[in-house]
């Protein structure tokens, strides 16, 4: 299909899923209907900036601007779960030390573009470290804790890995903090309280719970003076698609759960 530069005032909503740097061409080259809705599953347009109208799309962040927006950026896959696992902590301004992210992605996180490392070959029974320190999701991850927490400036330590498998992230986060177990877990239930897709396990979780669903699983446990949060989602559905789909909901006043009341793989 060919692309001839005329949208339909009949479109309702256009999910732009092309690749990092082309939906900002796009815009730039057609011109779309105004009360057209727009979601954008690359990274054009997610980090604040003159001129950038698009709202950064993690419901669990901003769902009120979310509703009231013409243009979603839609947040990334890593950025997603680890956002996640720390949101509560900024909410409450308790993110006052360094904080260390440890994640691994499924070979569907690699991207559209073919490389050595995307080859199902290499992938299989391996495993690697990637863009260490200075993955492009940081900067995202920064600005929504900002937002929550004015003048968080600690260091965040982020360690990505490509995993032997297909679908999921997987991501061990901590820091330090003086308050108990208890006391987390209570701030997690209570800023997740009205959040349909994030849930707060008693167990350690593991990654088929999630596949296949929007869902957000996290695990919570304090060591002396450190908490660990274990966060797992589907980097396809929460981390891409699925949010996409969450996003549009509520930019349309529709049930936000709609079309995402899925299975996981195993349950």
């Amino acid at each position: 299909m060919v692309f001839t530069g005329e949208v339909s005032f009949e479109v309702d909503v256009l999910f732009f899923c092309m690749g990092h740097g082309k939906s900002r061409a796009f815009m730039e080259k057609y011109s779309l209907p105004n009360q057209l809705k727009i979601i954008d599953l690359s990274h054009d347009f997610r980090l604040k900036r003159e001129g950038n109208d698009f709202v950064y799309g993690l419901p669990e962040l901003q769902k009120d601007a979310i509703c009231e927006s013409r243009h979603i950026a839609n947040p990334g896959c890593f950025a997603t779960a680890i956002q996640l696992a720390l949101l509560p902590l900024a909410n409450e301004k308790l993110l006052k030390n360094e904080l260390h992210v440890h994640a691994i992605t499924g070979s569907t996180g690699a991207g559209q573009q073919p490389g050595d490392t995307t080859h199902f070959s290499w992938r299989n029974n391996n495993v690697s470290v990637y863009k260490a320190f200075r993955h492009q999701h940081l900067g995202e991850i920064r600005q929504s804790l900002q937002q929550l927490q004015t003048g968080f400036q600690q260091a965040l330590n982020f360690i990505p890995l490509r995993g032997s498998f297909s679908r999921g992230i997987f991501a061990s986060v901590y820091t330090s903090t003086g308050l108990a177990e208890t006391e987390l877990k209570a701030l997690f239930h209570e800023y997740y309280e009205q959040a349909p897709f994030v849930f707060l396990c008693e167990q350690n979780p593991n990654l088929k719970q999630v596949v296949n669903t929007n869902k957000c699983l996290l695990y919570l446990e304090k060591h002396e003076d450190k908490v660990l949060i274990v966060s797992v989602i589907d980097n396809l559905l929460k981390g891409a698609s699925g949010q996409a789909v969450q996003n549009m909901n509520l930019m349309f006043g529709l049930e936000e759960t709609s079309g995402l009341q899925l299975k996981a793989m195993a349950f």
